[in-house]
């Protein structure tokens, strides 16, 4: 009677969770989720044309808070920050679903990764929609100073050297990722359709260099985490603005900034293909 009973339970508990995903399949998270790839788009087209501005002898703060304080302080600023925070809410929302219900179809080590990549995205564009509903609302914080108080808390607690290097670790291991799919074409199962055709190799460019990209300039931010452990210093931790900036100093910097800049740019150009071409 006692295994019944149970047996009956998984097959409500498992019916119940059916019915949620359902649910969650609607077309309005899909609209939000595919304005919440638009709303990247925006940021690391931005992210890219300061880091461009800065290679050129320019200024400006070549990282997403000062990318999103561009916008939000033009005419239709407060309007555009709020589409981007309703976009990337769904698309933290798409992933939670990710995380979590269709999970549960995938075999146990996939289950498991699925859990930690997924769950991963759902506290980074929850983040960023937070941070962007900030920004319409006129409070738009510094992502460099907020790095650095991160580091320097971390720095001040028991095992803060430690967590410094465990923070490093993260960051460059998503560095690593976004270089590794690059080079390996990963992101083609993200799309909807990718044929052998002239307008998918192009699309395939914009992938390959846009993730490449995207990952040297956190192993680029890893770095300085690493620095930052090493020296005891929060200062260090300058976040991606600060790490572009330094390349102004290096002989061939300029050069890497560059590099590095169209790269950002690709990335949006992608995460524009993304959300139209994507799979939901």
């Amino acid at each position: 009677m006692t295994g019944d009973s149970s047996a009956e339970q998984q097959n409500v508990v498992s019916r119940a969770a059916d019915a949620v995903e359902q649910a969650s399949d609607t077309r309005a998270l899909d609209v939000a989720a595919r304005l919440g790839f638009a709303a990247l788009a925006v940021v690391h087209i931005l992210i890219g044309m300061i880091a461009l501005r800065l290679a050129f002898g320019g200024n400006g703060e070549a990282e997403p808070t000062g990318a999103l304080e561009e916008v939000a302080e033009g005419r239709f600023g407060p309007l555009i920050m709020w589409v981007c925070a309703v976009g990337c809410a769904g698309l933290a929302l798409w992933q939670l679903s990710e995380a979590t219900l269709r999970a549960r179809h995938l075999g146990t080590g996939e289950r498991l990764g699925k859990h930690i990549s997924s769950g991963s995205l759902v506290l980074i564009y929850g983040s960023m929609a937070g941070t962007f509903a900030r920004f319409a609302l006129g409070d738009g914080p510094d992502s460099s100073e907020s790095t650095v108080d991160f580091t320097r808390s971390l720095l001040s607690s028991t095992f803060g050297v430690l967590l410094v290097f465990a923070t490093a670790g993260i960051v460059l291991g998503i560095g690593v990722h976004f270089v590794v799919k690059g080079a390996r074409r990963g992101f083609r199962p993200e799309l909807r359709t990718f044929e052998d055709t002239a307008r998918g190799r192009v699309i395939e460019v914009f992938g390959v260099v846009g993730h490449v990209a995207k990952g040297l300039a956190l192993l680029l931010v890893g770095g300085l985490f690493v620095i930052a452990g090493l020296d005891r210093d929060p200062q260090e931790a300058t976040g991606l603005d600060g790490s572009l900036k330094a390349l102004q100093y290096h002989p061939v910097g300029v050069y890497v900034l560059t590099a590095i800049a169209v790269g950002l740019v690709c990335y949006g150009v992608f995460a524009i293909i993304r959300s139209v071409f994507g799979r939901m």
